[in-house]
């Protein structure tokens, strides 16, 4: 008799089904086009703000199965994967922490936009963190707390530009003082000059932007201005931050160890010397990522995609400081 029965049983239903849904959305798409605009304006934003949630849970039901298999890799490399970071610093992050064991599960991030993508979202989310970020954007900050998750998480937004004067102030008015698990750094400029301010937390785990364009020999950051903006500093976009021997130096005297980059090479790991746990402490030579990503933009703003060497040849000529002697050097 073969499987001809079963078709013949459930294709009339199958085909009901159809005719009765087809029949049920031509009556909702009339009902839909026949309120007023500001209803149909509405009813879309609605079904988006919905679409946006549905695809934040897959995506963690799928980080959370990518976390057990981080945990169990050997190497930074090996444990990248990206939810919500940038690159594959979600992975990493979960890694360490799963090596570590950190007794403070608290985080801040300075540094991150709308939130939309950062190093911290997927602890908070899919690990229950705690933690501070900040922003130099009110309206991005607005944005993070009109978000659904700013209420369902212990998470603080507040909007100010991150200076040297004022950071330690800013985490002592918000409650975040002594030990946490993790420092995240990413201002696109004065990342070596505020880490190197920051006394009020002690973080397990540092990650922090650098710029594998200024090489992996010398100590040099550009120099401190409490107003350092990016896109104002260098058309090229490529102008920011600090050499990944310059953080390294700095990391040795703030107690910590070089652990690696991500393979994206834009982001260093550190942690504290007393918690490697049998993580291996790298030199800069053995850890440096040159990066390949081209976020290069020309002098009408424009991006320009440029490559490798090409990349370096727009930072001749300008003035950075020599972090261990602090002295003005040139590119």
């Amino acid at each position: 008799m073969g499987v001809h029965w079963l078709s013949n049983l459930i294709l009339p239903y199958i085909s009901a089904n159809r005719t009765a849904h087809a029949c049920y959305m031509r009556r909702k798409i009339r009902r839909f086009l026949n309120e007023p605009l500001e209803a149909q304006i509405r009813e879309v934003q609605a079904q988006l703000r919905q679409a946006k949630e549905d695809n934040i849970a897959t995506k963690l039901v799928m980080g959370a199965a990518l976390a057990k298999l981080a945990r169990q890799a050997t190497s930074l490399k090996e444990a990248e994967f990206k939810v919500f970071s940038q690159f594959g610093d979600d992975g990493i992050l979960q890694y360490l922490i799963s090596r570590i064991k950190p007794q403070v599960d608290t985080f801040i991030e300075f540094g991150v936009e709308d939130y939309e993508e950062a190093n911290t979202r997927f602890l908070l989310m899919n690990d229950n963190w705690k933690g501070l970020i900040i922003d130099g954007s009110s309206s991005f900050i607005d944005f993070i707390k009109a978000s659904s998750f700013y209420w369902r998480y212990s998470l603080k937004a507040i909007a100010s530009f991150v200076t040297v004067e004022n950071i330690n102030q800013l985490l002592v008015d918000h409650g975040f003082t002594g030990q946490i698990g993790l420092l995240s750094i990413d201002i696109d400029g004065n990342d070596y000059w505020v880490w190197q301010a920051i006394s009020v937390v002690e973080a397990d785990i540092v990650v922090i932007e650098y710029n594998s364009l200024f090489g992996a020999e010398r100590s040099i950051s550009v120099p401190y201005r409490a107003d350092f903006d990016r896109e104002q500093a260098h058309y090229s976009y490529l102008y920011f931050g600090a050499s990944l021997p310059a953080l390294y130096d700095l990391a040795l005297e703030k107690g910590y160890a070089f652990v690696g980059c991500n393979q994206a090479g834009n982001n260093a790991y550190f942690v504290k010397q007393e918690k490697l746990n049998g993580l291996a402490a790298l030199t800069v030579d053995e850890g440096y990522v040159y990066s390949r990503f081209r976020e290069s933009r020309n002098p009408d703003g424009q991006m320009s995609f440029l490559d490798g060497v090409e990349r370096s040849t727009l930072l001749k000529g300008l003035r950075v400081i020599n972090t261990r002697t602090n002295t003005e050097e040139y590119l």
